[in-house]
Formats: C-alpha cells, sequence, structure tokens
C-alpha cells in the first residue's frame, strides 16, 4: 500500500516493536542496541520515499518503460558457417566429431 500525503494516507512510522518484527520475520539476529538506530534509519528511508512521491511530474514524459519497448522478430535461419569440422581439427584428439580427452577418474 502506498503510504503518504500524496495518496491521502498518514505517513509511515516504523517503531522499535516494527523493527523487532520485522527482524523477526526475516530470521535476522538484530542486537536490542542496534534496533533504535535501525528503526531511525527506516524512517529516513521512508521520509525520502514520501518526499519523492511528493514531488511535481506534471508534464514529465517517463525516460523508458518495459511496456513501450516493440520486440522486432527475425527469420530463425542458420547465418554462420558450419566450423565444426575446422574447430575439430585443432583438438589433439576428436573421434567420430567428439572431442577425446583422457581419463580422470581411476
Amino acid at each position: 500500500m502506498l503510504c503518504g500525503p500524496r495518496f491521502g494516507l498518514p505517513a509511515m512510522n516504523v517503531d522499535l516493536p516494527a523493527v523487532r518484527r520485522m527482524a523477526h520475520l526475516a530470521r535476522l539476529a538484530v542486537a536490542d542496541d542496534a534496533i533504535a538506530p535501525l528503526a531511525a534509519e527506516m524512517n529516513r528511508v521512508l521520509e525520502l520515499a514520501d518526499a519523492l512521491g511528493a514531488a511535481n511530474l506534471d508534464g514529465i514524459e517517463p525516460m523508458a518503460h518495459p511496456h513501450a519497448q516493440t520486440v522486432l522478430w527475425r527469420d530463425d535461419a542458420v547465418t554462420a558457417a558450419d566450423r565444426a569440422d575446422a574447430l575439430l581439427a585443432l583438438a589433439p584428439d576428436a573421434r567420430a566429431g567428439l572431442y577425446a580427452v583422457p581419463k580422470v577418474i581411476g
């Protein structure tokens, strides 16, 4: 759910019990003395998201969007020459069109 003034909802605030619950759900061990700084950092991220959401984007076209792309189809045709024999000729040992390698497991 989108929050913040732009969406008519109050800005979210992460409190200490919420951080403990998120850490538990994510199976993360977070020390008690790290809970408050983590909550403050999460709140700063949410404030940044609210500030970005409040930006005036009227008249600004998106730079790129995956749905606006067009897939160009081409014929499924072989365009490279068959070089199998030339490449097999480079091998120290080749048999029946396959590379022969020494046995490494006894």
